[in-house]
């Protein structure tokens, strides 16, 4: 049923929640685990003074730990596992990597905003990715 699975990753604990669940359901169905990664375009270019490439390498270089993370834990489970560090929106980028990869599930957290915080950020990105994804999407809490 679940061929390919996406744990998008920012690096935080609330991934840690969403990725046991995922290598659970890909071990279940002996899928892939691809784990994304997104550089967030919007605090790339705020900085664009003499900082900038300091900056985007920095976040790169959190990307690509954060990334690891996720797939050492899959391949721990003996599962396939692919990573994949991209710019753009968060939100938009990870219903576009679903997308063009073919995933079959996403499996995400919440960050843990409370409900004023959503109101004034206009929701979390766990609830756009929801809300735009063609595809199901798991939101561990």
């Amino acid at each position: 049923m679940y061929d390919d699975i996406l744990v998008p990753t920012d690096g935080s604990e609330a991934v840690d929640r969403a990725l046991d669940h995922a290598v659970r359901l890909a071990s279940d169905h002996d899928a892939t685990v691809h784990a994304l990664y997104v550089v967030d375009r919007r605090i790339v270019t705020a900085n664009s003074g003499d900082l900038h490439d300091e900056i985007v390498a920095d976040l790169e270089s959190q990307g690509d730990a954060a990334v690891a993370r996720v797939a050492d834990h899959a391949r721990e489970a003996g599962l396939d596992a692919e990573t994949h560090v991209v710019e753009g929106t968060p939100d938009t980028e990870i219903v576009a990597y679903a997308e063009e990869n073919e995933i079959d599930v996403i499996v995400l957290s919440p960050e843990g905003k409370s409900p004023r915080e959503r109101i004034q950020s206009l929701g979390s990105v766990s609830d756009r990715v929801a809300d735009d994804a063609t595809v199901p999407v798991f939101l561990i809490k």
